[in-house]
């Protein structure tokens, strides 16, 4: 079934990143850093099913041609930072469901991709990768690769909404990156599950936790990509083996307290049964006293009879009444 995946990090010098590394590697392609003179290729990939730039509708009317260059759009964010610690660019990891067709699943990342450029001007260079070898054959994903900065015809501008502080972000009435976060989520489960739906599949994704949905089950581990390759290659990864030990002992705590919850809720449940046994014991029984009443003159004497006789059957279970309705 689909399952909801999508992961918002940041690719900053201070942690050795470099836009161009991250777009090659994505790309499947070979990009020379004209700052540093590197040389990154990658262009061996045979899992990239499709590749593009995507750039904000009010600009599909200028003259773009050099954002389409990759190499000439990820030279320019590393040029455009002068900071040791600066962020050059912003990915967005998001799952694809495998029950798509590679058009809707294609047709889903322009649109997502689409919808972010033109709400923070900047450019979105997405790429979709088929599942590896070595990899669940139903993890076809998306890498949505953005500048930091907004994209003007001529070169980027100034940093985008997302890359300022949290004081500056009050001073201009924007909500935190917090909340953004949020809406990014929810919003990529709506627009995936109307694919799904236009699609005619049964199977929808929620961006909630599982306690928000209120499905009790511990949520499945994420295992690191570098200790799935290290498996793959048939060694043993001690990350992954402390993970899953870790997620068992979560299980067997979760399994604990559900059982000793169940005794309780178990006995509230019986208490409930006898109770409404009992009540209904007592409606039959006053239909039974109705029924043996002697035959009366049709009309208001045989109404009165019967009303008579229902107070004083009432008068005598009195004390019975009263616990049922405890």
């Amino acid at each position: 079934m689909a399952i909801y995946y999508l992961n918002v990090k940041t690719i900053g010098r201070s942690a050795g990143g470099k836009s161009t590394s991250a777009a090659a590697y994505r790309a499947g392609e070979r990009i020379r850093d004209e700052r540093t003179g590197q040389i990154f290729d990658h262009a061996h990939r045979t899992d990239v099913m499709h590749k593009q730039i995507v750039v904000p509708s009010k600009l599909a009317a200028r003259d773009m041609s050099w954002v389409h260059d990759r190499s000439a759009l990820w030279n320019a964010a590393e040029l455009a930072e002068r900071r040791g610690n600066a962020r050059v660019a912003r990915e967005y990891l998001v799952a694809l469901p495998h029950e798509l067709t590679p058009a809707q699943r294609l047709g889903l990342v322009q649109r997502f991709s689409q919808e972010l450029a033109d709400q923070h001007g900047f450019a979105v260079d997405f790429a979709i990768h088929a599942p590896r070898h070595h990899n669940d054959p139903r993890s076809y994903h998306a890498h949505l690769l953005t500048t930091t900065r907004e994209l003007l015809p001529t070169g980027l501008g100034a940093k985008t909404a997302l890359d300022l502080r949290d004081s500056e972000r009050r001073a201009r009435g924007l909500g935190s990156w917090l909340n953004e976060l949020l809406t990014v989520r929810a919003r990529w489960a709506t627009i995936t599950n109307e694919a799904l739906l236009m699609a005619n599949v049964h199977a929808r994704i929620d961006h909630r936790s599982l306690d928000a949905q209120g499905i009790d089950r511990e949520p499945v581990p994420h295992i690191p990509m570098g200790a799935r390759h290290t498996e793959a290659r048939g060694k043993r990864s001690e990350i992954a083996e402390k993970i899953r030990a870790a997620y068992r002992v979560r299980v067997q705590a979760r399994l604990a307290r559900t059982a000793d919850r169940a005794p309780a809720a178990h006995s509230a449940s019986n208490l409930e049964e006898i109770r409404r046994e009992a009540q209904q014991s007592w409606l039959r029984l006053r239909q039974t006293k109705l029924e043996k009443l002697p035959a009366q003159p049709s009309g208001l004497a045989q109404d009165q009879a019967r009303t008579d006789a229902l107070k004083e059957s009432d008068v005598r279970h009195k004390g019975r009444d009263d616990d049922l309705a405890m």
